[in-house]
């Protein structure tokens, strides 16, 4: 493999990493939104929020992509194909963060939450002092994974025209007629890619826990 063609394979990974890390993050906090609303005292806001999980967890994400690089146009919102990738990607996972943004606040010990009331804590410090750290101890393994899920599906993004490492692959491999060498090169670097994030998680972790 030529470095002209390893380039062009790390620039692609270059954009799948970028459009990943804009996504994951955009959807957490869009999801910590949709969690608080599920939560709510709201019956209003809490069937908002189980519509749109229930919406984009059960629509395939390609199907998702397809249908908002469309429909945009037709809104009048002629979005660039990267940013209508990441706005998809960030909806998406929004609401499988959600999720599990909610069930570490659920899974959150009731006992710890009745000594901050008798310590006489208020409301908004018993959430960020006790449910708010705990919930993120418990719900980390999860958020790093569904970050490592984003980074892998983010490969959908090449059916509406992103140049990312799936669709530089195929170009290339159309062009010097070694598909084989090709998608295994960009095969690496997603899991390169996957190994980085798996132990940036790990490092956040460990520092998360010596926090306690």
């Amino acid at each position: 493999m030529t470095w002209a063609v390893l380039s062009l394979l790390l620039a692609g990974a270059g954009v799948t990493a970028a459009i990943s890390v804009v996504s994951v993050i955009g959807g957490l906090l869009l999801g910590i939104a949709i969690c608080g609303a599920s939560l709510a005292r709201s019956r209003a806001l809490r069937g908002c929020a189980a519509v749109y999980v229930s919406f984009f967890r059960g629509v395939p994400l390609l199907v998702q992509l397809l249908l908002l690089y469309h429909a945009l146009p037709r809104l009048g919102l002629d979005l660039p194909g990267i940013a209508a990738a990441v706005l998809g990607l960030t909806l998406c996972t929004a609401a499988y963060q959600a999720e599990t943004l909610r069930g570490g606040f659920v899974n959150v010990p009731a006992g710890l939450i009745e000594a901050g009331r008798i310590v006489g804590m208020t409301a908004r410090q018993i959430m960020l002092r006790v449910r708010a750290p705990i919930a993120l101890r418990l719900t980390l393994p999860a958020v790093v994974n569904e970050a490592i899920l984003i980074l892998k599906a983010s490969s959908l993004v090449s059916v509406v025209g992103v140049a990312d490492l799936t669709r530089t692959a195929q170009n290339i491999a159309s062009s010097n007629y070694r598909p084989i060498e090709t998608f295994a090169a960009a095969g690496a670097l997603y899991l390169l890619l996957n190994i980085v994030v798996g132990g940036a998680g790990a490092g956040l972790g460990r520092m998360v826990g010596r926090g306690r």
